[in-house]
């Protein structure tokens, strides 16, 4: 999927999260995953001295991105963020309505508890893409009109996200809070677009490894190689 289909400005300027944060050091354990640090709209994961820095550019409305999650998450916590060896930075690409709803519900509350969100949408994407690709005119209508946080809400209802962030522990005024912020919604747009054109990101799932964007990598299959030559 690529960048020239994302939305602009108009279809973009509805909402998302931008804060800064962290969540813990490593733990007794030696697991890495469980330090996350928020900044920019991205969520930084695992060892920040790590000897490789791993950028995953990714949409919540990518099907290609949660194929990556299902097929590379395990093996990059177990094998590479958990141990301290590679810091991962998630960073979302916000192509539409339903991207940036999502965006913002992954980074709901503390920075640790972005990663099992952030799994959860991709997980349960097949479940929710389609309401929204065959949404009806009253539902669009809904997303369309009102405030901008009120466009959220709607999103989030009509797609069952109320839902997934319920099966999190969230309470609904929760939710609601992290939809509410038009500012932090502008924030998120413009790091995920100036993210995309300094590493000159064209399509997503994308990487980027110690600074330099991998060309035709858009998967695990070609990403695992490339990360396992580093070590």
């Amino acid at each position: 999927m690529t960048l020239a289909r994302f939305a602009k400005a108009g279809a973009l300027a509805i909402a998302a999260t931008f804060a800064l944060g962290s969540s813990g050091a490593v733990g007794k354990s030696g697991n890495w995953n469980t330090t996350v640090v928020e900044a920019d709209g991205a969520h930084r994961i695992g060892n920040p001295d790590a000897k490789v820095e791993l950028i995953a550019f990714v949409s919540y409305t990518c099907p290609h991105c949660a194929h990556f999650t299902t097929e590379g998450e395990a093996p990059l916590q177990i094998a590479y963020v958990g141990p301290g060896r590679v810091e991962l930075q998630i960073q979302p690409m916000i192509r539409n309505s339903a991207d940036l709803v999502a965006t913002m519900l992954a980074s709901c509350g503390a920075p640790s508890k972005f990663l099992r969100n952030h799994t959860l949408f991709m997980n349960e994407q097949s479940k929710w893409l389609g309401r929204y690709a065959e949404a009806n005119a009253a539902q669009r209508a809904r997303w369309e009109n009102g405030s901008q946080a009120e466009r959220r809400r709607a999103i989030a209802s009509d797609l069952g996200f109320y839902r997934l962030m319920e099966s999190r522990g969230y309470s609904r005024s929760e939710i609601d809070r992290c939809l509410a912020s038009d500012a932090e919604a502008r924030a998120l747009i413009a790091s995920s677009q100036a993210a995309s054109e300094k590493h000159d990101i064209h399509g997503t799932p994308s990487f980027v490894l110690n600074g330099v964007t991998l060309a035709g990598t858009h998967d695990w299959s070609m990403l695992s190689p490339q990360l396992a030559a580093r070590f």
